[in-house]
């Protein structure tokens, strides 16, 4: 069982920074790849971006390739998404969620999933 807590968003401007974390419980979080998604009002949630289980793999969605990164500490069974040069269209709820194995795309693959913290860029 893994649960998962987001904090860090916030509203910011267009061309602002902010990061997210996501602390997660239980003693086996190394075990888990870990993907960020997002879910706009009256849109359906996509994926932003997942990082394999060591860490040394990440994969991003077209959309903020270049501009968001995500990363994790073991130690501290904590994922991040740093994000840069945030745009309006990037106004979501952002979840991370976690899956035993290697990353996928589709949040369906995913076993765990925090409550989401709200991200709202203005222009």
């Amino acid at each position: 069982q893994v649960q998962l807590v987001e904090s860090g968003g916030g509203l910011v401007q267009a061309g602002g920074s902010l990061r997210l974390s996501c602390a997660a419980s239980g003693r086996t979080f190394s075990r888990y790849a870990m993907g960020w998604f997002r879910q706009a009002p009256g849109k359906e949630r996509e994926f932003v971006a997942a990082i394999s289980w060591s860490g040394n793999r990440t994969v991003y969605a077209d959309s903020v390739k270049g501009r968001f990164t995500i990363s994790r500490d073991n130690a501290k069974n904590t994922v991040y998404l740093q994000m840069n040069s945030l745009k309006p269209e990037d106004t979501a709820v952002y979840y991370c969620a976690a899956r035993r194995g290697d990353y996928r795309y589709e949040g369906r693959h995913y076993d765990y999933w925090g409550q989401g913290t709200q991200v709202t860029v203005s222009s």
